[in-house]
């Protein structure tokens, strides 16, 4: 495996809020150190939805070394407001790129379902359960999707030289002719288990680099079987914050371990040029290991676990990735 990477988070804007206040620069450096010498990592994918602070932490990555994934990441925005962002980060990303890093644009990550204007409906959830009921609505929205990239594609090259990926979710079926790497946020869970490496040898032996991202799970009994719905533990306020676990889950940090480390070696085995781990912490869902119901970190992807004041402290996953990313 060429990049061997995780996921860091900027902060993530929905209907102008975004979901860490505090991005302490020192803090974001301590962060990628730890991520290249402790986790082993050589690339990182750093996403969020304010340009300014992607190019921020894209600079320090690439100071220290690190093969930049330059991911604006829009949530409930229009095509219109999308290809504004896509362009404000191009230049950034490429502001970057001139100081000699490696830097690949992320394209937008899983568009159809995150924003409007490609699958009927008011969130991410309803168009969801609206691909489930009419699933006749997908080449719908592939073709809505392929229409989009193309100008999105066009304006991000106005900006910016570098290679262009996008992250899709596989029903989306992005023409990758307009890519150089081809990114798929494919999720292991019980119902696909015994096909997962299949498909991701389907995928590598189409030709371009293959990058896997957005994989990963929680750290309760049991969430490995329910990998890509095992945030869904949480309960939120009107406003959509996350505010308790519901009652029945107990947290497991080794059954997050053993997924990361297995679902690793599977893409070792099959050839994927490149593996980012959802996620090295995720601060709005803290840990509070004294009150089980707001142990928020339970629901989390994080490989460290966050406490209220912001510090962190690794969790079984952490130990799991960097094993791995160690030998392989």
């Amino acid at each position: 495996m060429r990049a061997k990477g995780i996921a860091y988070d900027t902060g993530f804007v929905r209907n102008g809020e975004i979901s860490l206040e505090e991005f302490d620069l020192d803090a974001v450096r301590r962060d990628l150190t730890v991520i290249r010498d402790d986790l082993h990592c050589n690339a990182v994918h750093l996403v969020g939805g304010s340009a300014r602070r992607l190019e921020q932490a894209a600079h320090l990555a690439a100071g220290l070394g690190l093969e930049v994934w330059f991911s604006p990441y829009p949530l409930e925005l229009t095509p219109a407001e999308v290809l504004d962002l896509f362009a404000e980060c191009a230049q950034g990303a490429e502001r970057v790129r001139e100081t000699g890093a490696e830097v690949v644009f992320v394209t937008g990550v899983e568009l159809s379902i995150m924003n409007s204007g490609f699958i009927p409906g008011d969130d991410v959830m309803d168009r969801l359960s609206r691909v489930l009921r009419e699933p006749e609505r997908l080449a719908e929205a592939s073709a809505r999707l392929n229409e989009f990239l193309v100008r999105a594609v066009a304006v991000v090259k106005e900006h910016f030289g570098g290679r262009l990926t996008y992250a899709c979710i596989p029903f989306e079926r992005v023409d990758w002719s307009l890519f150089d790497i081809m990114s798929f946020e494919l999720i292991r869970s019980a119902e696909v288990a015994d096909v997962y490496a299949a498909a991701i040898r389907d995928v590598v032996a189409q030709g371009k680099p293959v990058a896997i991202t957005g994989f990963g799970t929680a750290a309760w009994r049991g969430s490995g079987a329910v990998a890509p719905r095992s945030m869904e533990i949480v309960e939120h306020d009107p406003a959509g914050r996350p505010v308790r676990v519901r009652d029945g889950y107990v947290r497991d940090e080794a059954e997050q371990a053993t997924y990361l480390r297995e679902v690793l070696e599977v893409f070792e085995a099959e050839g994927v040029d490149g593996a980012f781990v959802y996620l090295f912490a995720l601060g709005n869902y803290p840990h509070r290991p004294d009150d089980p119901s707001r142990d928020l970190d339970m629901a989390g992807f994080g490989v460290v676990k966050v406490y209220d004041d912001l510090t962190w402290e690794p969790k079984a996953a952490f130990a799991a990735v960097a094993e791995v990313y160690a030998r392989i």
